[in-house]
């Protein structure tokens, strides 16, 4: 099995570097990630300068663009044949609307778009202060052990959602629901001459059984998702790069 690896916490972040621990037992991985930290950027593309891609290692790359440019370079610039795009682990969770800002959540609407099955993973980070990574990797291990012998819906991807470890007593189930559709809470404090955007993500409205509450709630959210222009998009199997001009 092959994975291409990306995230929108940068190269060499704990969270994409555990990520390739754990895929590598499962097949062969190729991580392309962005080289800077870039939370937030959603599907955003570079068109307005060159990509630079440099290797940082046996198929380990880093590029000076987004999420969604590293998933393009890995499927058309170096034409790489994937069984599997894998984004995160994402330090945050990214639950219900935040699947429209994330990055992370970005590079696997883009592989959706070429019909390669992809999965964005991204971790609930409740309480302030240090964090061991390595504890997530039983969970993690298992969430993708269960999920590559599945298939996203044609165009679509998973979005998974791992609850704090420090708040995790048992090993919590994956469970299937759908993303929570109430807006952010959204709020500023004075910054400054500006504003400051924050606010309790904690504490954010939540309908009971929605990615938002199982995650909460102690448990691994797994939500199918299919953008509509996705899945009128040609498959992967009949899709080819152009040729070069």
């Amino acid at each position: 099995m092959r994975f291409l690896l990306t995230n929108d916490d940068g190269i060499g972040s704990p969270g994409i570097e555990l990520l390739a621990k754990v895929a590598a037992r499962l097949g062969e991985v190729t991580v392309i990630a962005p080289d800077q930290p870039l939370s937030g950027c959603s599907h955003r593309v570079t068109v307005e300068k060159p990509l630079t891609i440099e290797s940082r290692g046996t198929d380990c790359f880093s590029v000076n663009g987004t999420p969604a440019d590293c998933v393009r370079i890995g499927l058309v610039e170096q034409r790489r044949q994937v069984d599997w795009v894998l984004s995160g682990v994402n330090a945050g969770a990214n639950l219900g609307v935040d699947v429209y800002m994330s990055g992370t959540v970005g590079a696997t609407r883009e592989a959706g778009l070429f019909h390669v099955p992809a999965i964005a993973l991204s971790l609930f980070i409740h309480h302030y202060g240090p964090f061991d990574w390595q504890a997530l990797e039983p969970m993690l291990c298992r969430t993708l052990e269960t999920l590559v012998d599945r298939r996203p819906p044609a165009g679509g991807y998973f979005n998974v959602n791992f609850p704090d470890p420090r708040d995790v007593d048992d090993e919590p189930d994956l469970v299937t629901c759908p993303l929570d559709p109430h807006p952010l809470p959204v709020a500023y404090h004075p910054a400054g001459q500006g504003v400051m955007y924050g606010i309790d993500y904690y504490n954010r409205p939540r309908d009971p059984g929605s990615d938002v509450d199982v995650c909460f709630s102690g448990g691994i959210s797994l939500t199918e998702v299919v953008p509509v222009c996705a899945a009128q998009a040609t498959p992967a199997s009949t899709w080819r790069p152009p040729d070069s001009p």
